[in-house]
């Protein structure tokens, strides 16, 4: 009679990782193909004024931007040289319900907990009358928007100095 032996220390066959490479290629092309860097276009010119004292905004998606100059060469034709208030892609036209609006927008994408914390940065041209800006501070306070942020950039040469 013959005896049947057992197979002693029966493994799992390894997986194959050679297609592993092709995969990873594949989802980072996808990813590169599918992300939008920017959703709008700006429409007015900014040249932010020069600070010595400036803070960091941490939360990005909690901060909605309200963008107000001088419309760039392709829009003066429709718009003319005046400054203006731009909100997401487009200009405002009567500023107390555009800017609620724009507000209103920008909280349905925010977790409702926190709607307390949304703050609106103000990116004025440095050339733009305050008339301007006291006029989009009015409609933001109508709006129930009271943390406001004024966009800057960091001025060297005085920090250098010490001044």
């Amino acid at each position: 009679m013959s005896h049947f032996k057992k197979k002693r220390g029966n493994s799992t066959p390894k997986i194959s990782t050679s297609s592993l490479p092709d995969i990873i290629f594949m989802l980072l092309f996808f990813f590169m193909v599918v992300t939008v860097m920017r959703e709008g276009e700006r429409k007015v010119q900014v040249t932010v004024p020069q600070a010595t004292q400036l803070i960091k905004l941490e939360k990005k998606s909690l901060v909605n931007t309200v963008y107000i100059g001088k419309p760039i060469k392709k829009y003066q034709e429709i718009y003319g040289t005046q400054p203006r208030v731009q909100l997401d892609d487009k200009f405002a036209k009567n500023l107390d319900g555009d800017i609620a609006l724009f507000l209103e927008k920008h909280k349905l994408k925010v977790n409702e907990q926190l709607h307390g914390a949304i703050i609106t940065s103000i990116k004025a041209d440095a050339g733009v009358t305050m008339g301007i800006v006291t006029d989009v501070k009015t409609a933001l306070r109508k709006a129930n928007q009271l943390k406001v942020n004024y966009s800057a950039s960091p001025n060297t040469d005085r920090m250098n100095t010490g001044l």
